[in-house]
Formats: structure tokens, C-alpha cells, sequence
């Protein structure tokens, strides 16, 4: 079991980007577009239970640290306002096709075993979200979306204890679920140029502290984006 768990692990990929795609700070405008954020527990069994003050500590958490930081990614970013538009809703149903988008991603592409067919040879990253994302008013003058997505199911004390006994009786539970992915949409075309996706992060989005954690995990590699020669391994 453990091998199997290894294995898989080493298979899985975490960012892809689209062949040959580059961003050069300063050369274009991004819209950050309202984060996914959902937070809740899991129970003994495994069940997710939402837990709507844990959200709203997260979204205050995460909003705020995402705020901090985009001023940092090599290029102009903007919070998304619906304005006058009156498009909230479309974007919200263009970001849960963003999160369908994602999860294909994750599934088909960066677990090479379960990569489709028409994939299987190649590294090829072509996923996209449609062209109709351009036609939206509220987004006019950007060049790019920045879709974010977290989710996180805090182990319950049953959780926990179950996943102690089955280790005893060696047999993997899991307690919690840490999950995350960003990704860079081209408005001209709709394609996803970018994706960093993890399904085991870190930070407790809970507090101010985990989510600045969480947000540089998210935003990890993000094209364009300047050096840090304060980062391990930057060049001096």
C-alpha cells in the first residue's frame, strides 16, 4: 500500500501551462476573479458537514492576503467588480465550469496513468473554458482571469480517532481535505493558459497566518511573476 501511495504521488503533476506561453511583467492587466472558498468538517464516516463560520473566516482571511499579494505578481491585477454589469451571476457560473475545468485537468492530465488518449503521448496542455468569457462587459480591458479555488474539510475528533485505528489495523483513512487550484484564463480565446492545482495543501485558512501560507502555495510559479531573492535557490 505504501508503494502504491508513493508511486502515485510521484506521478502526479501540480502546474501546467499551455505550449509556449510566456508572460513578460508589466505587459498586461489580469481581473482576480472572486475566489471558491468553502470550508467545513468531515465526520466520522467521512461526511462533509459546511460550516459557515469557518467560511467567512476564510473568505475574510484569504481576500485579505490575496490583496497583499497582487500587487506582487510581476503585472496589473484587479479585484473583479461587477459594476453596473450585472454579470455576477455569469461569473459565478464560469467559475464553477472553471472548477469542472480544474478537476479535469487534475484527473486526466497531471495523474499521467489516467491521461486521455488523445493525451497519453503527449504533454500537450489544450483545456479551455469557451470564447464567451470575452464577451462579458464587466471584464472589458483585461487580458487575462485569475480563477482561484479552496476547499477544506477539517478532520472531526471521530475522524481522527478512526484514522488511528485503522492505522493500528493497517488500513488508510484519511482525515481532512486540503485542496487548492489557481489558474490563468485568456479572455481573447478562452483557453487555460496556466494551472497550479494541489490536492493536499497547507495553511489553516482559517487564520490570517494559514492563509498567507496558502495563498503562496496557490500562487507558486505564477507566470510572470518576479523573482523572490529572498526565495530558497533564487539567484542573487
Amino acid at each position: 500500500m505504501a508503494l502504491a501511495i508513493s508511486t502515485t504521488a510521484l506521478a502526479q503533476e501540480k502546474t501546467g501551462a499551455k505550449a509556449g506561453f510566456t508572460l513578460k511583467p508589466g505587459t498586461v492587466r489580469i481581473i482576480l476573479m472572486r475566489p471558491a472558498i468553502s470550508v467545513g468538517s468531515q465526520s466520522t464516516g467521512g461526511m462533509r458537514e459546511p460550516n459557515a463560520d469557518w467560511t467567512n473566516q476564510a473568505i475574510e482571511n484569504l481576500t485579505a492576503a490575496l490583496k497583499r499579494t497582487q500587487g506582487k505578481l510581476g503585472n496589473e491585477v484587479a479585484l473583479y467588480d461587477e459594476g453596473v454589469s450585472g454579470e455576477g451571476a455569469l461569473t459565478s457560473q464560469y467559475a464553477n465550469l472553471f472548477g469542472a475545468v480544474s478537476n479535469s485537468v487534475i484527473e486526466y492530465q497531471f495523474f499521467a496513468g489516467n491521461r486521455l488518449p488523445t493525451k497519453k503521448r503527449s504533454k500537450e496542455f489544450d483545456w479551455g473554458v469557451g470564447p464567451g468569457l470575452s464577451q462579458l462587459k464587466s471584464l472589458e480591458g483585461a487580458d487575462y482571469a485569475l480563477f482561484i479555488h479552496t476547499r477544506d474539510d477539517y478532520g472531526s475528533t471521530g475522524r481522527k480517532m478512526l484514522q488511528i485505528v485503522g492505522l493500528l489495523a493497517g488500513v488508510g483513512v484519511t482525515s481532512g481535505i486540503h485542496q487548492g487550484d489557481a489558474g490563468l484564463v485568456d479572455l481573447k480565446t478562452g483557453e487555460l493558459v496556466w494551472l497550479n492545482a494541489d490536492r493536499a495543501m497547507g495553511g489553516d485558512v482559517r487564520t490570517p497566518e494559514g492563509a498567507e501560507k496558502r495563498v503562496a502555495q496557490l500562487l507558486e510559479g505564477f507566470p510572470g511573476k518576479p523573482v523572490d531573492p529572498a526565495a530558497p535557490g533564487a539567484k542573487k
